[in-house]
């Protein structure tokens, strides 16, 4: 019986069931390929910029900055239609109007050219002048026949341009007395000079002075003003014939003894003179006014350092 009990009982077997991995949802994949994204988008911008020009990178630098304002560039404006950009136009900054930045600055800087260029063409004078000088100090000393007239003769630049003043000698009067005729020296003097005046551009003012002495003829009306201008005049004709051209004259006159070299001796015959101011462009501006004088350099000739004519007029 107890056998047959043994054979009856159940068999039981036990089998251990394994769990598999608990779910993960795949979230790190999607965190590895943004990564592989911008690690390849990063690299990918390196060789573009390592690839672009200077120019083009500062237009892409100047698009993120103000991309409004590159927008405009180049197109119509924006204050005719119904922008919301405050006046409009390619100016951001502009308050109102379709105006452009720096409308006043550009009349400022024309303004400071033209100042800049009268003080270069004053320069360019000074040079001019103080060549002019010197040539015809050359021009005299090295002519035997006017080196022994050197005293009378007076070089000196001014603020309104080169002064040459022919000055009359007791001994060695200019013209005769009381008359507008040309002594032979002084001829050659006026010669020689307007040689050297020929390639000049400045222009030219003559001056007539006479002493204090009163002219002897005073009754028919001729007086030292008429006198101090005829002598102006004939020495006006010498410069001419030397070959200076006429229209380089801007003024001839005569003063009288208005203007003394020796105010305190008025009889003095070094009051008895001729006067040539070779002007600068400044004094042509306060003599004839500033439309009429322009300040580009002329071309009428060859500068004032150049050789004179290689033929005098006879």
């Amino acid at each position: 019986m107890a056998g047959d009990a043994k054979k009856l009982q159940p068999i039981i077997i036990k089998r251990v069931k394994k769990g598999g991995h608990a779910a993960h949802g795949g979230a790190w994949k999607i965190a590895y390929a943004d990564f592989v994204t911008a690690m390849m988008a990063f690299f990918l911008l390196m060789w573009l910029l390592g690839s672009t020009s200077e120019g083009d990178r500062k237009g892409i630098s100047d698009y993120f900055q103000s991309p409004m304002k590159v927008a405009l560039q180049g197109g119509p404006g924006a204050g005719a239609s119904n922008s919301v950009l405050t006046g409009g136009g390619k100016d951001l900054t502009q308050q109102v109007g379709q105006t452009r930045k720096g409308d006043g600055q550009d009349a400022s800087a024309k303004k400071m050219s033209r100042a800049e260029l009268k003080a270069e063409v004053a320069k360019r004078d000074a040079k001019t002048l103080a060549a002019l000088s010197a040539k015809i100090a050359q021009a005299i000393a090295s002519n035997p026949k006017l080196s022994e007239f050197s005293s009378q003769i007076k070089l000196e630049v001014t603020p309104d341009g080169l002064q040459i003043q022919i000055i009359d000698d007791q001994k060695r009067p200019m013209f005769d007395s009381g008359s507008a005729a040309v002594k032979p020296y002084m001829r050659d003097i006026l010669r020689e000079i307007g040689i050297v005046l020929t390639d000049v551009e400045n222009k030219v003012s003559m001056d007539g002075h006479t002493d204090r002495t009163p002219y002897g003829n005073a009754a028919r009306g001729y007086s030292n003003w008429e006198l101090s201008a005829d002598r102006a005049n004939a020495a006006r004709r010498e410069l001419v014939l030397a070959g200076m051209p006429e229209e380089k004259l801007v003024r001839v006159v005569g003063m009288a003894s208005s203007l003394l070299l020796e105010p305190d001796n008025p009889f003095s015959p070094s009051n008895r003179r001729i006067s040539i101011l070779v002007m600068t462009k400044d004094a042509e501006e306060r003599m004839l006014g500033a439309d009429r004088v322009p300040l580009e350099p002329e071309t009428e000739g060859p500068p004032a350092t150049g050789e004179p004519p290689a033929k005098s007029p006879p």
